[in-house]
């Protein structure tokens, strides 16, 4: 049983770490086509921080296991 929950847990965490980055990188793709940019910073910007967010909260919630 304890394999399951493990399996769950970890499942659980790519899921999680797939939609933020997700997110984050959709939301710079928009405003970078709101702002008609050359560069794609938003999306550089956005897509960077919300993989730290990602891996920050992967780790908080491995240490809190």
């Amino acid at each position: 049983m304890e394999n399951r929950n493990k399996v769950l847990l970890y499942t659980n965490l790519a899921i999680q770490m797939g939609i933020i980055i997700g997110i984050g990188t959709y939301f710079g793709n928009y405003l970078d086509k709101s702002f008609q940019n050359q560069t794609p910073w938003w999306t550089l910007i956005f897509s960077l921080s919300s993989v730290f967010l990602a891996f920050y909260q992967i780790i908080t919630t491995l240490k809190n296991r």
